[in-house]
């Protein structure tokens, strides 16, 4: 590990984590290489017992606000996403995938949350992939926006709301592995 990197793990926290494709190369340009992300994070989640907060994909690196793994490390579940991913994108590639490693932040408060969420959603903006950050598809915004249900599973009040209309409660069931669709 690096040195002055210090991960703080079972403290109920949530953690904003960013990792990078290997050398910063964008080999997340595509829809397609976004979407394959997407439907990876949320097997990734359903697998690994994890809540998602927020997230964006970027063509380059990719930025989560998530819950502690359960039952293990949150590394573990960071690992098999990077893994799944590459296996579907790199296809045999010579090089690496991603980087390795990622920078993990404990969010320890509820005003950390809402300027953690509020980077994470603005980066498609800031880097001017698009005007607005409704416009980039790859991202929780339209779910905190509008409510509406994408690819990966948000936690947040609309989905607390839509569980205690419906008297459900968040279900999240461990598999040993993860089996993608073809």
């Amino acid at each position: 590990m690096p040195s002055g990197l210090r991960r703080i793990q079972q403290a109920r926290q949530l953690h904003f984590i960013t990792f990078s494709c290997y050398h910063k190369k964008q080999k997340l340009a595509t829809p397609q290489a976004r979407s394959v992300f997407e439907r990876s994070l949320e097997l990734t989640r359903i697998a690994y017992g994890f809540y998602v907060a927020g997230y964006v994909v970027m063509p380059e690196h990719v930025h989560l606000l998530l819950t502690e793994a359960d039952p293990g490390p949150l590394s573990t579940a960071v690992q098999a996403l990077k893994q799944s991913v590459s296996r579907k994108l790199a296809l045999r590639g010579a090089e690496p995938f991603w980087q390795a490693r990622y920078y993990d932040f404990n969010v320890w408060n509820e005003e950390k949350r809402v300027e953690k969420l509020r980077y994470i959603h603005r980066n498609p903006v800031r880097r001017g992939l698009v005007k607005n950050a409704e416009d980039w598809q790859w991202s929780s915004f339209v779910h905190y926006a509008t409510g509406l249900e994408g690819v990966v599973e948000i936690e947040s009040e609309w989905t607390t709301q839509r569980r205690a209309r419906s008297g459900l409660r968040p279900i999240v069931r461990i598999r040993p592995t993860i089996q993608f669709p073809p």
